[in-house]
């Protein structure tokens, strides 16, 4: 607020953690529903809906997707590329810009920055699909553990980070924010993005504490299919009779 050119550091900070935060929260619902094997046994004959926003909400003619190892593999890759491109192109945002190469409100199609804003967009929308097909998945599953409140927050964080931003930097652009000197549109612009911001991330804040700072129960493990259920009460037959001797052995 106080050093509008410092923007950029700001951003980049704001971008890694983001970055990782959406990485994160697809792990956490892999982990809320017992782990990735946990998972696989309870949804071992379903199938993922992967027409869903932001990619596919339209394409309803799409086919599910079984749930398995490599869909799961497909889906984490998904959102770990994110968390190591973002910040990959924040910094090299940064380099071009102390060289005075980079201007952060430039849409020449000579400039860098129409270039990298298209691939970090292109980045994000392949992050956010993977969240939303895991979220239309278990959000029955986990509705006891309060995710729909969790995801409604991060599509809160997701809405102000970004579309807020864009709103206020494309009125800086066209001027419709009038300069107050010495800080010009554009530097106005980031001022008020940032009050805006810290003011909207405290109450976020508060309400996440109480979201997530709490305890909740595990969930009941997944049934066991019928050959796992006929080879424990063999088992438990055998024992019964005296069967099987001390050293693991069946008696004659």
């Amino acid at each position: 607020m106080w050093i509008p050119r410092s923007t950029m550091f700001t951003d980049f900070t704001a971008a890694i953690f983001f970055a990782i935060v959406i990485h994160k929260f697809l792990m956490m619902m892999i982990k809320e529903c017992g782990g990735q094997k946990l998972l696989l046994r309870r949804f071992e004959n379903g199938r993922f809906k992967i027409s869903t926003g932001p990619c596919c909400c339209c394409c309803l003619c799409l086919p599910r997707v079984r749930i398995t190892r490599r869909t799961l593999f497909w889906l984490k890759l998904g959102t770990f590329q994110f968390a190591f491109l973002r910040p990959v192109f924040m910094f090299l945002s940064i380099v071009l810009w102390t060289n005075g190469n980079y201007t952060l409100y430039s849409l020449s199609p000579k400039g860098a920055a129409i270039w990298i804003s298209c691939f970090v967009g292109v980045l994000t929308i392949t992050a956010l699909w993977p969240v939303a097909i895991m979220f239309q998945q278990v959000r029955t599953l986990l509705t006891c553990k309060n995710i729909i409140p969790k995801f409604a927050l991060y599509q809160f964080i997701l809405i102000l980070n970004h579309l807020q931003t864009a709103i206020i930097n494309v009125l800086a652009m066209q001027r419709i924010i009038p300069c107050a000197p010495p800080l010009s549109s554009s530097a106005r612009g980031a001022y008020m993005t940032q009050q805006l911001l810290i003011m909207e991330m405290f109450l976020i804040t508060l309400m996440s504490r109480v979201v997530y700072r709490r305890r909740y129960d595990d969930l009941e493990p997944p049934e066991c299919t019928a050959e796992e259920a006929v080879d424990n009460k063999q088992i438990s037959k055998i024992i019964l009779n005296g069967a099987v001797s001390e050293d693991g052995l069946p008696r004659v």
